[in-house]
C-alpha cells in the first residue's frame, strides 16, 4: 500500500468523489472543505491549486500515463513534466497537446481559427487575473486602492472600476467587502454590464441574473432614481442576490421571482432587459477548467434552445424603442454572432453599437465575453 500524505489523501479523495458527482468543481470544493474544518487555509490553498492543473491538464495526462489510468498516476506524471514543453510537439495531436476535447477544440477553431484557438486554449489551461469592481456607490477606485496599497499591492484595470490584485485574498473577511465597497468581478463582465445605457428614472429587467453581479454593475449609473428588476427561474440564487444588493446598498432594486403574479404587468415596460444567457462557459474555462470536460455537442445543441427560449421570454417584457441586450461568456460564434443573426430575423431587432466581444490570449487578459445591443 502506498503511503500518502495529508495532503495527497484529501488530494485524491476530493477527485475521486469529484469525478462521481455533477456539480461544478468549485462548488464541490466548496461543499468538501466545508465538512473537512481540519483542512486549514494554507493546505486547501495548495490542494486546490494541484487539483486544477490536473483538472486542466488532464487530457495531455492522460496521453502520457501508462493504462489504466488513475489520478494516483495523473499526479505523478504532473511532478514529472511540465505541460507547456508539449505545445510543439508535433507528434502529439494539437488538442491533446492543448488538453482539450477533440470536439470542443474543432469548434473553438471553427470560430477563432486555429492560431487564435492555439493561443486561447494555452491562457485557458493558466490561472485568470484577479479582479474586483469597485462599488461606486459607496467608495471610489483611489480610495479602495489607498486603503489595499500596503497590504495588498493593488493596481488600476483599464475599465475605470476594475482593480487587479496579484494574488488571492480570502476577500469575505476583508472590512471593505463586509461594508459593500467591492464585489469580485471579471474586467470583461465589469465593461459587458456598461452596455447598458440606462439613464436615472429607467426601468431595467436582469432577466437571467444570478445572483445579481450584473444588476450590481448596473445600479450606480441610476443613481437611485428608477426601478432595477432581477428574475432568475433559480430562487435560492435570487436570495444570495438579495443579501448583496443589501450590502452593495441597492435600495431602487427588487427580486422578480419566475413565477410571480407580477410578470404578466410588467410586459412591454421596459427600457432595458438584459439576457445573460446560459451558454457553454468556454470564455472563463480558466476559472472552470472542467467545464470543457463535461462538454457534449448535444449539451452545446439544447443551450442554443434554451437561448432563444429564453430571448423570446424576455422580448415580452421590452416596451417599443426599448433596448434588449444579449450577453454570453462564451467564444462559440454559434452561441454568439449566429444567434445574433437568429434574433434580428426572427423579432426584426436592430443593432445598435458595434458587437462587444473579448478574448483571452494573453495571461493579463480579462475574460472571453460576448454583447450585442438591440433596439425594439
Amino acid at each position: 500500500m502506498i503511503k500518502t500524505t495529508f495532503r495527497e489523501h484529501h488530494l485524491f479523495t476530493i477527485l475521486f468523489k469529484y469525478e462521481n458527482q455533477v456539480l461544478p468543481l468549485d462548488r464541490f470544493l466548496k461543499e468538501y472543505f466545508r465538512f473537512h474544518k481540519a483542512i486549514g487555509s494554507k493546505d486547501r490553498k495548495i490542494l486546490c491549486e494541484n487539483i486544477y492543473s490536473m483538472v486542466r491538464w488532464k487530457g495531455l495526462l492522460d496521453y502520457l500515463c501508462d493504462e489504466p489510468v488513475s489520478w494516483e498516476a495523473r499526479y505523478q506524471k504532473l511532478s514529472q513534466i511540465k505541460p507547456t514543453h508539449f505545445f510543439d510537439n508535433t507528434e502529439i495531436p494539437l488538442h491533446i497537446r492543448l488538453s482539450f476535447p477533440k470536439e470542443l477544440f474543432s469548434l473553438i477553431v471553427e470560430s477563432l481559427g486555429e492560431e487564435k484557438a492555439r493561443f486561447f486554449c494555452q491562457i485557458s489551461n493558466s490561472t485568470a487575473p484577479i479582479t474586483v469592481r469597485v462599488n461606486l456607490l459607496k467608495t471610489s477606485r483611489e480610495n479602495l486602492l489607498k486603503i489595499w496599497e500596503s497590504q495588498l499591492a493593488p493596481t488600476c484595470g483599464s475599465f475605470h472600476t476594475a482593480i487587479i490584485l496579484p494574488k488571492r485574498v480570502n476577500f469575505f473577511t476583508l472590512p471593505e467587502f463586509k461594508m459593500g465597497y467591492f464585489e469580485v468581478q471579471d474586467e470583461a463582465s465589469q465593461r459587458l454590464a456598461d452596455l447598458v445605457a440606462v439613464k436615472p428614472g429607467q426601468l431595467v429587467l436582469d432577466f437571467c441574473a444570478g445572483s445579481g453581479g450584473k444588476s450590481l454593475a448596473i445600479a450606480p449609473k441610476m443613481k437611485g432614481k428608477g426601478q432595477l428588476f432581477l428574475h432568475d427561474i433559480r430562487k435560492h440564487v435570487l436570495i444570495e442576490a438579495k443579501k448583496r444588493l443589501k450590502r452593495a446598498g441597492i435600495q431602487n432594486a427588487q427580486i422578480l421571482f419566475p413565477f410571480s403574479s407580477q410578470k404578466k404587468a410588467l410586459y412591454e415596460k421596459f427600457d432595458w432587459v438584459l439576457v445573460d444567457a446560459p451558454c457553454s462557459g468556454t470564455g472563463t474555462m480558466r476559472r472552470n477548467p472542467d467545464m470543457k470536460w463535461r462538454f457534449t455537442s448535444k449539451m452545446l445543441q439544447k443551450t442554443l434552445e434554451e437561448q432563444r427560449l429564453i430571448f423570446e421570454q424576455a422580448m415580452r417584457f421590452v416596451k417599443p424603442g426599448g433596448h434588449i441586450v444579449y450577453m454570453t461568456c462564451s467564444v462559440l460564434e454559434l452561441e454568439n454572432e449566429e444567434q445574433t443573426q437568429y434574433f434580428k430575423k426572427t423579432f426584426s431587432l436592430n443593432t445598435i453599437a458595434s458587437v462587444f466581444s473579448t478574448l483571452p490570449l494573453d495571461s493579463t487578459d480579462p475574460d472571453g465575453f460576448y454583447g450585442q445591443v438591440f433596439v425594439k
